[in-house]
């Protein structure tokens, strides 16, 4: 006698309350394994794939795509305890296992179903319904041989440059069938928007769908509405007439990643009191150092890495800055360990994951981690713990072409140095006009920690390992 289980919303952990469905990765009828990643979610933190502690068979889904729920509301059911065609003897039962690392082990291949689902029959308003022929599944639906999920497509990956690499083929269009979207945020933001995608030409490779596709349809829909001919206003009653109705306009909501850092800039804003000094600095002996690092072999050293270093080198000088203050105990506190956060912009917004213990790390190995968190950034994979927990910042904002910014400091942290583009300058060098390589330098710190003295010797000693490398040798 099958048993059937709720399997409800887990705590995702650091004081997350509540995630908003993405993308359903199962379906009624499906045979699911212990373990196996049932639904794809997005927090305040990052994008997460939920795995199900037990093994049988969904029974039920609750929630369409694109709702929010809080923690401990039913995701879905799951009949156990009774065998299938394709279950190999697979045990039923749970796992046991927490959500740790969100998934506890690989996940194995998606079953078929056990019985066909009619077109319209997925559970409690799902809108994903019918049989899925997209590049994970066979011309029958079923899924390809080694396809963990039948309807999963790797996201585009670009830089901060916003350079991106060639993108999966995408979905042929047919009229009734699958359209050319990747990104579930792009379906997700048609979908708010009553925007059918089957009326649009991507711009993307293949004809891939993409957001600026979606954000220009919209835009457009707006003017063809307003550019409607209306009838004559009538002539004014005595006195201004005041409406209450809100603005025209595309309305974005604030909520997830973007909610979240909405939430956290206006926090800084409004409890830290900031200031900001700033300094060209001669980055032309630092552009040669690593171009001499990556001539002699090995992996390449990234430029951020060797800011990075020269951060930590600053902040074992200059400790105040690596700190935090604890209004309730009237309190600064110097924190021992320099996590080091770094702006990344990716599809879903702007984040800033840790590198951890960044103060021990040689140039090499902060290389391989920025390179590691920046590619979990843009595929929406970090966990929340790779997203909090920084003291310092570091924001090469230059990668956009811009040459400063007065940075906001990243609460709770007490300081963020923001580094713009290096480009060629006349510049006195030895006595005499040259042209050098030169950035712009900006700290932004929190008054309540140090006096504008320590903030300025701080930014002064990271221009002097800027425009000569050599005095990190003292440190090493």
């Amino acid at each position: 006698m099958a048993q059937v289980l709720e399997f409800k919303l887990p705590d995702l952990g650091e004081g997350l309350t509540e995630a908003e469905i993405v993308r359903w990765l199962v379906e009624v009828g499906d045979v699911v394994a212990i373990d196996q990643p049932v639904v794809e979610v997005e927090t305040a933190k990052a994008m997460v794939e939920v795995p199900c502690p037990y093994g049988g068979v969904v029974t039920a889904r609750f929630g369409e795509e694109g709702t929010e729920l809080p923690v401990g509301a039913p995701l879905l059911t799951v009949a156990v305890g009774a065998p299938s065609p394709d279950a190999s003897g697979e045990d039923s039962e749970g796992s046991g296992n927490v959500l740790v690392g969100y998934g506890t082990s690989e996940a194995p291949a998606r079953r078929r179903r056990v019985r066909p689902a009619a077109p319209n029959a997925g559970t409690n308003g799902s809108p994903s319904g019918g049989t899925h022929t997209g590049p994970g599944a066979a011309p029958n639906g079923a899924p390809r041989a080694g396809a963990p999920h039948a309807e999963r497509v790797a996201r585009p990956v670009g830089t901060a440059a916003g350079h991106g690499t060639e993108a999966p083929p995408a979905e042929p269009v047919h009229q009734d069938g699958p359209v050319p979207v990747i990104s579930p945020l792009v379906r997700r933001l048609a979908r708010e928007n009553g925007l059918d995608l089957r009326e649009l030409h991507g711009s993307g490779p293949d004809g891939l769908i993409l957001r600026a596709d979606v954000e220009y349809a919209l835009r457009a829909a707006e003017t063809r509405r307003t550019a409607q001919p209306t009838a004559p206003a009538p002539a004014p009653a005595q006195g201004p007439i005041r409406s209450s109705a809100p603005a025209a306009g595309i309305r974005v909501p604030l909520k997830g990643v973007r909610g979240a850092v909405a939430d956290k800039l206006s926090r800084s804003r409004r409890e830290i009191p900031d200031a900001t000094c700033w300094v060209d600095a001669d980055a032309t002996e630092l552009m040669r150092a690593r171009t001499a690092m990556n001539a002699a072999g090995g992996p390449k050293i990234s430029l951020l890495a060797l800011l990075a270093r020269i951060c930590t080198a600053a902040l074992a000088r200059f400790p105040e800055l690596n700190s935090t203050v604890d209004m309730e105990a009237r309190e600064v506190v110097q924190l021992e360990q320099v996590h080091l956060g770094f702006a990344a912009q990716t599809e879903r917004g702007l984040v800033v994951p840790v590198v951890r213990d960044a103060h021990a790390r040689d140039a090499e190995s902060l290389t391989a981690e920025f390179a590691r968190l920046t590619e979990a950034a843009r595929a929406g994979t970090l966990t929340p713990a790779e997203l909090t927990g920084g003291t310092f910042t570091l924001n090469n904002y230059g990668v956009f072409g811009v040459d400063g910014s007065t940075p906001i400091i990243n609460h709770p942290e007490a300081a963020m140095l923001g580094v713009g583009r290096i480009i060629p300058k006349p510049w006195v060098h030895e006595g005499e006009l040259a042209v050098r390589q030169v950035v712009e330098l900006a700290l932004t710190f929190d008054h309540r920690v140090c006096d504008g003295g320590t903030a300025g010797g701080f930014l002064r000693h990271v221009a002097d390992c800027v425009e000569n490398p050599a005095v990190l040798l003292r440190t090493l």
